[in-house]
């Protein structure tokens, strides 16, 4: 079972999920998604095995979010178009095993997964 992280490298949270991975000798993939980013296919498997809405995994703290997004109705294809185009808006990093998929920011949900998961 081969792991994916969507994975940021300035985000302290993500570097933190890799090194966690690193501890506990797991195999996983990069995906660099601000490099790479999702396609609204692939933002739709993901968001299904997140179990999430487009709104759920975006950063509304970001700077790009606030001046143009905050406070407007928009439907889920409209974010997911508004995160294909502005990947910094979402959430990492995201950890994907096969169907399922977590945020990865704790710990002891990123340990509880991935133990699920092997």
């Amino acid at each position: 079972m081969m792991i994916q992280i969507y994975h940021n490298p300035r985000c302290g949270k993500s570097r933190n999920c890799l090194a966690f991975m690193d501890d506990n000798n797991l195999n996983y993939e990069i995906i660099k998604y601000l490099e790479t980013p999702p396609t609204e296919e692939e933002l739709k498997v993901l968001l299904e095995k997140l179990n999430l809405t487009p709104l759920q995994i975006i950063r509304q703290k970001e700077k790009i979010w606030i001046e143009n997004y905050k406070n407007k109705s928009l439907s889920d294809e409209e974010l997911i178009k508004i995160l294909v185009a502005h990947p910094i808006l979402i959430e990492r990093p995201i950890v994907i095993s096969e169907n399922k998929a977590i945020i990865g920011r704790e710990f002891d949900k990123l340990e509880s997964f991935i133990t699920n998961k092997s």
